[in-house]
């Protein structure tokens, strides 16, 4: 009896050992996966700030002149104009006073408990 309890430990413990070490040897496949990625993602990093200080450059305006006037006549290219953006007095000037009226007559349906947009909503069917 104790003899078979011995040998049902042993193998249970065999067992166990066996899953340890694969554990084991899991957990260090993981670890050398991480560090694979932590390189990777260093050198990617290390790729974009390399693309933005390219970018930077390029974007100067001391290399852009160049090739805008290169390419000026082919693609009509013109500076821009101060008339191309309006100026104030082209814009709609405020009215000195609100429509006391009207906003007497908004509230005043505010506080009736009508809600005007509701109203206007099923003017236009909108549900």
């Amino acid at each position: 009896m104790i003899r078979n309890i011995n040998i049902i430990l042993i193998v249970v413990s065999i067992l166990m050992l066996a899953g340890v070490y694969t554990l084991k040897f899991s957990i260090e496949n993981t670890a050398s996966q991480r560090t694979a990625l932590i390189a990777q993602i260093d050198d990617q990093e290390g790729q974009i700030s390399l693309l933005k200080a390219d970018e930077a450059v390029l974007n100067q305006p001391g290399h852009i002149e160049p090739i805008v006037k290169r390419h000026q006549v082919a693609l009509a290219i013109e500076p821009v104009r101060q008339e191309q953006f309006g100026a104030f007095a082209d814009l709609p000037m405020r009215p000195v006073k609100p429509n006391s009226a009207a906003m007497n007559s908004l509230f005043l349906s505010l506080e009736a408990g009508v809600d005007p947009i509701d109203a206007i909503l099923s003017q236009e069917g909108i549900e």
